[in-house]
């Protein structure tokens, strides 16, 4: 099978258990599903199957109310910004302006983001000045685009800020890897009373980081400051990421301690590195020697499907996590085709069909 197919594989299955509008937290405006739309609109645009646009549309339309206000969700939240991303490919096939409407209902979010005193988004509107790497992500890639169609120079500056904020504040300079979180107030329990990080390089949050910035350059034209900033920072994190890659392809939920007892190999953080990999070099970013690291990652994720009649199962994947300990990490729950984990993979196949299709 083909990447694509793969892809259309996975979209039909949850198709087949979900209606667009019960997609789990059922009428919430929130990442898992935002996520797992977003590799089926990207899937749709390889594609072209109307029934995968036809179903973003109506999720949209089950979380937005007549007058184009979000039902249900957290005002300020990164975590629910993200779905905002999908407005932009439904108001794309319809011209119809209620989706303007929408569109706006999150700006609206946008603008009261708390920050800290440099400026960084806080994750939630109740840990009070904590970056979390996801929240490049959930943020990041929306504004952009929003940012681009609507002339808001300040939004995308802003956009860059984050990701220079973000490296600064989690980078870790002898491994080039990425702590998951800062607390500027020094006060959680998992930070560490010197620099404020949190204790380990866990898989997914480091995964958000490439593909948002990636997505973001799509958007960010090179007037504004610091652009560059943007593929320096994915491609040092790629690379960084590629000297930890496991025997099997995939790579490790906590990435540095392949191999110590309790770690696994976890499939979306080694998705959404593929999918990095794959665009980065795409793009121009990295150099295409990386398609073999690439590779490697689609590889050793294939190996791990298994199939239940027409149903691709798509496992080993750790459930929603917070900041914590190594033990922390490693005793997270695994799921089977949860919203995070199959968009993760569509992210992963559609990158790579498109690496393929240029016959790397």
């Amino acid at each position: 099978m083909t990447p694509l197919q793969y892809a259309q594989a996975a979209c039909d299955t949850m198709m087949r258990r979900y209606a667009a509008a019960d997609l789990p937290p059922k009428g919430h405006f929130h990442y898992h599903q935002g996520v797992f739309l977003s590799g089926m609109n990207e899937t749709y645009r390889l594609c072209g199957n109307e029934a995968y646009i036809d179903y973003i549309k109506a999720w949209i339309d089950a979380v937005f109310d007549a007058d184009g206000h979000i039902r249900v969700y957290v005002h300020g939240d990164l975590d629910d910004i993200q779905p905002g991303i999908l407005l932009f490919p439904v108001y794309d096939r319809t011209r119809d302006p209620y989706y303007l409407k929408c569109l706006e209902s999150v700006v609206a979010q946008v603008r009261d983001i708390p920050e800290n005193a440099e400026g960084g988004f806080w994750h939630k509107t109740d840990l009070k000045d904590q970056m979390w790497l996801d929240g490049l992500y959930m943020a990041g890639p929306f504004c952009a685009e929003y940012a681009q169609r609507f002339g808001d120079a300040a939004l995308a500056r802003k956009v860059v800020h984050q990701a220079q904020l973000m490296e600064q504040k989690t980078r870790d300079a002898r491994t080039g890897l990425m702590y998951h979180a800062w607390d500027g107030a020094r006060q959680e329990p998992w930070a560490d009373p010197k620099t404020g990080r949190s204790a380990e390089f866990w898989g997914r949050a480091m995964g958000w980081v490439p593909v948002a910035l990636l997505d973001d350059l799509d958007f960010i034209g090179p007037d504004v400051p610091g652009r560059d900033d943007l593929a320096r920072i994915a491609t040092d994190l790629l690379r960084a990421l590629c000297r930890y890659q496991s025997e099997d392809g995939r790579w490790y939920q906590v990435v540095d301690k392949g191999g110590q007892p309790g770690n696994w190999l976890e499939n979306s953080c080694s998705c959404l590195y593929v999918a990095g990999l794959c665009k980065a070099i795409r793009k121009g970013y990295l150099d295409a020697s990386y398609a073999a690291n690439a590779k490697r990652g689609y590889e050793g994720v294939v190996r791990s499907l298994e199939w239940r009649g027409e149903d691709l199962l798509i496992g080993h994947v750790c459930i929603g996590t917070g900041v914590g300990d190594y033990r922390h990490y490693c005793e997270r729950p695994v799921s089977v085709n949860d919203l995070h984990g199959v968009g993760a993979f569509l992210l992963l196949c559609t990158q790579m069909q498109r690496l393929l299709d240029m016959g790397l």
